[in-house]
């Protein structure tokens, strides 16, 4: 689920000068982009999850690489 106050902070940034019509309220339009995306968030986290895993063969080797990869890059503590 999104940072609703993220997502506005967001969107205030991004529309900038771009005048919202008078009869759309800014926290309605929030909340519908945040529904928006997490529908397509979540599909594209099922695409990920089955290609990660090898549609449900996993190469644990793969796997270890990509571990060994991200950890090296310090994304890990």
């Amino acid at each position: 689920m999104l940072d609703r106050k993220v997502v506005k902070e967001f969107l205030d940034d991004e529309l900038g000068k771009i005048e919202i019509p008078p009869d759309i309220i800014q926290e309605v339009l929030v909340e519908t982009f945040c529904k928006y995306t997490e529908e397509d968030y979540y599909e594209w986290l099922k695409d990920n999850y089955k290609s990660f895993f090898n549609h449900g063969d996993p190469g644990w080797d793969w796997i270890r690489e990509r571990i060994e990869l991200y950890s090296k890059l310090s994304l890990y503590p």
